[in-house]
């Protein structure tokens, strides 16, 4: 499962890598928006729903529904469910994993959710004491260390009939955040999601309200007396206790299922992502919200083999053919992606761009879904 592109020098990895972590450390010492805060929490959650470009407010109904939207949970009946997802992006360097497990209740009108989310970069220099007192550049002192952002989820969903053959569900998730730069910086966070789901017989309307209490992380930093010492020297900041808090932000999907046999059908779902920490590169942008349309189809042959695709992401970027660098175009992330159903074994593949000029990076999605059937007593 590595991306098609060519591995990145060790020199220039060393560098971004860097760049991001002094980027950490030099958070100020009071509470603030951030804009890109927990980013980690934005990726998406099973083969499926990336495969579908993330449109999944609307139609997720399976263990992934504890990420995308907690009120979808209430479809996993009977049995409980296991979901699983691994993906590596920019070559390798970055690792990310999904779990999940779904467990009716007796009545199959509630049902609790555990998730968990991890993305990870390891073997990031260290080039704190890369130079010398003296000025000379000693390699041997360059260590290396992992960042890793860890979430984990409880999702409860109830389900409730309405007249017309409608049903109305409701979910909420609790969420803990755990972030780790190395040895020297560390986040412990809190929040809230809560979502609902309309479903009749063609059409699933979905809202999932993300962050809606504000979620924060309460940073601290561990730093010897010869890191700081390294930071006073060279004009950096010096990192102290602060608090990160991320915005509420408000995503709506509507979908509609065409069937056109027995056999074959066609969810089509559009997704609008509304965010509310400022103007954001999107397709609509202003100093109040930022949206960003999401839209998914999913071809099925008798809910046993899916074709997926999907298309999100859509930012205004220069022109890579313009010598000028001045003209600037319209780009986006594409996604197709496949699964297919074996009792109650699912498999589902998933393979994204995620950007669409020049210089393409790809990647490899791959979950499992396990419907773990109880034992019937004799």
């Amino acid at each position: 499962m590595k991306l098609l592109i060519p591995k990145i020098g060790s020199m220039k990895r060393a560098h971004l890598l860097a760049m991001a972590i002094a980027i950490l450390l030099s958070q100020s010492s009071y509470s603030q928006f951030r804009k890109y805060s927990n980013e980690f929490l934005n990726i998406g959650a099973g083969a499926r729903g990336l495969g579908m470009g993330g449109a999944q407010v609307a139609t997720a109904s399976d263990g992934t529904a504890g990420y995308w939207n907690p009120a979808g949970l209430v479809n996993v009946k009977d049995n409980p469910q296991l979901n699983l997802m691994h993906a590596e992006y920019f070559a390798g360097i970055g690792k990310y994993d999904y779990g999940s497990l779904i467990l009716p209740l007796k009545d199959n009108k509630r049902v609790l959710g555990l998730s968990l989310l991890r993305f990870a970069v390891d073997d990031i220099p260290n080039t704190i004491f890369l130079v010398e007192p003296d000025g000379t550049i000693n390699f041997s002192n360059i260590q290396t260390f992992s960042s890793a952002d860890y979430a984990f989820l409880v999702s409860l969903a109830q389900e409730k009939k309405l007249k017309n053959g409608k049903t109305f569900n409701g979910g909420i998730n609790a969420k803990v955040i755990h972030r780790k730069a190395g040895s020297f910086a560390t986040a412990w966070g809190f929040g809230f999601d809560a979502g609902i789901q309309i479903t009749a017989k063609k059409w699933k309307l979905g809202i999932v309200a993300r962050d809606v209490t504000t979620t924060f992380n309460a940073w601290s930093f561990s730093l010897t007396d010869k890191m700081r010492e390294v930071f006073y020297v060279t004009k950096n900041d010096i990192p102290v206790k602060s608090t990160e808090l991320t915005a509420p932000r408000l995503i709506a999907g509507g979908a509609y299922n065409f069937t056109f046999s027995k056999s074959l059908s066609l969810l089509a779902e559009v997704n609008l992502d509304v965010t509310f920490d400022g103007r954001r590169n999107t397709v609509i942008s202003t100093e109040v919200a930022s949206i960003d349309p999401k839209i998914g189809l999913e071809a099925s042959w008798k809910n046993v083999l899916f074709v997926r695709a999907g298309i999100n992401n859509f930012q205004r970027a220069l022109d890579d053919e313009d010598i000028t660098n001045t003209e600037k175009i319209w780009i986006y992330q594409p996604s197709i992606g496949t699964g297919f159903k074996i009792n109650n074994l699912q498999i589902d593949y998933a393979f994204t761009n995620l950007a669409n000029q020049s210089n393409p990076l790809y990647t490899h999605v791959f979950s499992l879904k396990v419907d773990m059937k109880k034992k019937e007593k004799k």
